[in-house]
Order: C-alpha cells, then sequence, then structure tokens
C-alpha cells in the first residue's frame, strides 16, 4: 500500500492541470515539549493526498523556524515521512518547503482552461491568445511554496515572512490565540502583499470530512478566514504568469500554501 501511495503521489506531481494542490501535514499539528515532529509532503485533491518521497535536488529551500531562528532541514533522500524534527523546542514551530521547477505538457486547451478557471484566472483565453500561443501541446512550468504551523509545547510565538516567492503569514497563532472572529491571513508575492487574490479554502472536520470555500484578500491583500475548534486548514492560492521567453513552457503557476489547525478547546 505504501508503494501504492507513492506511485499515486508521483502521478498527481505531475498533474497540477487537475488542481492538484501540495502542501505539508504533520503527523500531529501540536506535540509536547521535547517531543519530535514529523511532517509529510502530500500531493492531492480535497486536503486527501499521497506522501512524497524526500529527495533534496527537488527543493530549493526546506527550513525549521522558531522563535525567529531559521535552520535549513537536513533530510535524507528517499525519506517517508518526508520531515522529521527531532526535539525542536517549544514555541510555534514553521516548516516551509519551496520546490525547483517541473514542466507538464498540456495537449489540449479545456484542460489548461479548466485549471485556470479554478484557480481564479477568467482572462486566461485572452491572455493566452494575445500572445500567439497554441492551443494544444503546449507547456506549463510550476514550482510549490509550502508552510505549515506546528505548536510544539506552550506553542508561543508568531508566523514570519519567510522570503518564498508567493506565501501566506498567518496574522494570528491558532494555537494560543482567539479565533473566534476568524483566522487572519496575509498574502504575498514577490514580498508584497498581493490584493484581491482568491484564496481557497479546505476545512477538515474531526470526522474527517472536507468542506471547500473560497475567501479573496482586500486591498491590503490580507483575509479573514472563518474556522472552527478542532478542525485542520489549508490555504491555497495561485500565481499564473507568463514563462521567461526562450524556454519550453508558455505560463509558470507558483502555488502558495498554509496548513494549520485549530485546537479543539
Amino acid at each position: 500500500m505504501r508503494v501504492l501511495a507513492l506511485l499515486i503521489g508521483l502521478v498527481a506531481a505531475a498533474c497540477p492541470g487537475v488542481a492538484h494542490e501540495f502542501w505539508i501535514e504533520p503527523h500531529e499539528y501540536q506535540v509536547k515539549s521535547g517531543a519530535g515532529v514529523v511532517a509529510d509532503l502530500l500531493v492531492g485533491e480535497n486536503f486527501e493526498g499521497a506522501p512524497q518521497v524526500f529527495f533534496p535536488d527537488r527543493a530549493t529551500r526546506s527550513e525549521v523556524i522558531r522563535d525567529g531562528n531559521v535552520l535549513p532541514y537536513q533530510g535524507r533522500m528517499g525519506d517517508v515521512p518526508a520531515i522529521q524534527v527531532a526535539e525542536p523546542g517549544a514555541g510555534l514551530l514553521i516548516l516551509v518547503h519551496e520546490t525547483r521547477a517541473t514542466t507538464l505538457k498540456y495537449k489540449a486547451w479545456e484542460d489548461f482552461a479548466a485549471f485556470a478557471a479554478h484557480k481564479d484566472f477568467p482572462d486566461i483565453e485572452a491572455r493566452h491568445d494575445e500572445r500567439g500561443l497554441p492551443r494544444q501541446d503546449f507547456f506549463e512550468s510550476y514550482t510549490r511554496h509550502a508552510k505549515v504551523l506546528i505548536g510544539v509545547g506552550g506553542a508561543e510565538g508568531e508566523d514570519r515572512e519567510t522570503g518564498m516567492e508567493t506565501e501566506f503569514v498567518a496574522l494570528a497563532n491558532p494555537y494560543t490565540d482567539d479565533l473566534s472572529d476568524g483566522m487572519p491571513v496575509r498574502l504575498l508575492y514577490q514580498g508584497r502583499p498581493r490584493a484581491g487574490a482568491q484564496v481557497e479554502v479546505f476545512d477538515r472536520a474531526p470526522d474527517k470530512t472536507v468542506s471547500v470555500f473560497l475567501a479573496r484578500t482586500d486591498a491590503a491583500g490580507e483575509a479573514i478566514v472563518p474556522v472552527q475548534p478542532g478542525h485542520a486548514y489549508m490555504f491555497d492560492a495561485v500565481v499564473l504568469r507568463p514563462a521567461p521567453e526562450g524556454g519550453r513552457p508558455v505560463w509558470h503557476s507558483l502555488w502558495a500554501a498554509l496548513t494549520f489547525a485549530v485546537p479543539a478547546d
């Protein structure tokens, strides 16, 4: 079953055109002081995914951040779970993982159009045609920019901008702050707030059912997303831009993901 799951994950990782998300999911969102942290890199849909093998050469960065200290994550090639941190210390632990670009070929326009519509790019057809691009057999490249918040011990601390090309920054600590009015986040692209962007929210209840809804950032690139105690969340947002000239890809997408959980009490 483990081999099957990994094969499914590899296939899914090559198919973002059908909106497969990429995220970091710990085995436990809250751990006791002195305990280790174990997390999977997952690819899938509707907050259900297959674990990915850790390959250092597929990442541009993989880091462990706590209390302002940034440490490169030194994983071992082939590890599953991909991230294993021994006794990180008490506080709000932030894990980030940013991938190298992968290229995907679209044989049919409809597949790319469906992906773009899902991720809120309704003008993609006009933009594509303005550039004189073919409607079939064209390439897109994509990168993943994932972050997870984990509470260790008392979980004190706050999220921070990490410098990923696109990322969510949590404006509250889900393990210590009152989220009765929602979870405030800021979405960044190249270090600047991304206004008017779609945020796809995946909400997993304690019974493992998943609901999906949309939010949108304001002029400051911020959104307040309703959350519930005992639920786990993934926020997803995509940038879609022309790829650099001279290569096979004609489009490049950047996928930001933030995962966290809200304590049950």
